[in-house]
């Protein structure tokens, strides 16, 4: 039976990128030797991390005030790594969920943090707007999409302050103005590859400006000095994404895979929009492309919470829990995840509606 992927993160990956990193662990370009036994100083794995660098560079359009970092430590580790490099006194946060707000929580302990706005208090449903940035603070860090709840800004925001963003669930699924942002940060397993690396893209003249000591290892400039080989890079991760980014190049890049991702949300949103067994709970015009939480409507709020769920699964369909904060079910659908797999998922929620 064919697998439809609908997880959260790690997620669905593109096959060629798997199959060809399954092929460099048993023997990296015919070289005799596999990709995680091979020195990273090798022409052979510098290679691969110069391609990933340059094809990120091409699909986001980053221009050469930014530098590309792949680091480890997850998004989590940014969350400390950003204040460290940029906060001298005071930032501001928007919260949108419970990954703006660990990233909130860590910034407190290096000065002053504001919150900008929230959207905490229906439930993280909606992406805030019509607030006013202060202009004396540090910098501004928005998440820009909600894995947990189902909302994302669908544009660049202007900012009057340099602009930090977590785009660790919609990277390359749109395109970006990076010109916009002083740094982008994101753990690759939600939609570039798998758990592992981190990518950073940081305008570099925004850099060794706040006072205090940074630890080497937290210090962007270090691994800008040393093009992310302080240390030993997650060597194997970064192949993947290499991979990744070379199939999106292939389809046509960022702007062909919007236009596909589209077409999956717009599919999926309508089903559930005229299903009667289930709704949305997110405020539509904020929706994400991304993940898309759905819950039992009224009309079935008496059905087992597992049946949907235990339904899907005899037809192929994985990952499709929802989060314990929201309930209900969701479906991730990153840019590797066809669209054949969105209309199976469609077609097994019709046929649940008409089982009951």
């Amino acid at each position: 039976m064919k697998k439809h992927n609908f997880s959260a993160g790690p997620c669905i990956l593109p096959r060629t990128a798997i199959e060809n990193a399954a092929a460099a662990v048993l023997d990296l370009n015919g070289i005799g030797l596999s990709l995680i036994e091979i020195s990273h100083r090798t022409k052979d794995f510098e290679s691969v991390i110069d391609e990933a660098t340059s094809l990120l560079k091409e699909l986001l359009n980053v221009p050469d005030t930014h530098k590309i970092l792949w680091l480890g430590g997850g998004a989590s580790m940014q969350f400390c790594m950003v204040p460290f490099n940029f906060m001298e006194k005071k930032a501001g946060y928007i919260n949108t969920g419970v990954w703006a707000k660990k990233a909130q929580k860590e910034a407190k302990l290096f000065g002053e943090v504001v919150e900008v706005a929230s959207s905490e208090d229906k439930n993280n449903t909606y992406i805030p707007k019509g607030y006013t940035v202060p202009t004396d603070l540090d910098y501004l860090h928005i998440t820009t999409n909600n894995t947990i709840f189902g909302t994302e800004y669908h544009t660049d925001i202007d900012c009057p302050v340099p602009l930090i963003a977590d785009m660790s669930s919609d990277i390359l699924s749109r395109p970006v103005d990076v010109s916009k942002y002083a740094l982008i940060y994101g753990g690759a397993q939600k939609n570039m590859g798998p758990a592992g690396v981190t990518f950073v893209i940081v305008r570099e003249d925004m850099l060794g400006k706040v006072s205090r000591q940074i630890p080497t290892m937290l210090d962007y400039r270090t691994h800008i000095k040393d093009g992310s080989m302080f240390n030993t890079p997650p060597v194997f991760p970064i192949f993947v994404v290499r991979e990744t980014l070379k199939w999106l190049k292939s389809i046509g890049g960022v702007p062909a895979i919007q236009k596909i991702n589209q077409q999956k949300a717009d599919a999926l949103y309508a089903e559930i929009e005229r299903n009667s067994c289930f709704a949305s709970p997110v405020n539509p015009e904020d929706r994400s492309l991304m993940n898309v939480p759905f819950v039992y409507s009224e009309k079935c709020k008496d059905v087992e919470p597992t049946a949907f769920l235990d339904f899907a699964k005899e037809r192929g369909m994985v990952g499709l829990k929802g989060h314990r904060l929201v309930g209900g079910f969701r479906a991730s659908i990153y840019n590797a995840l066809p669209l054949e797999s969105v209309q199976a998922l469609i077609a097994c929620m019709q046929e649940f509606e008409k089982s009951l």
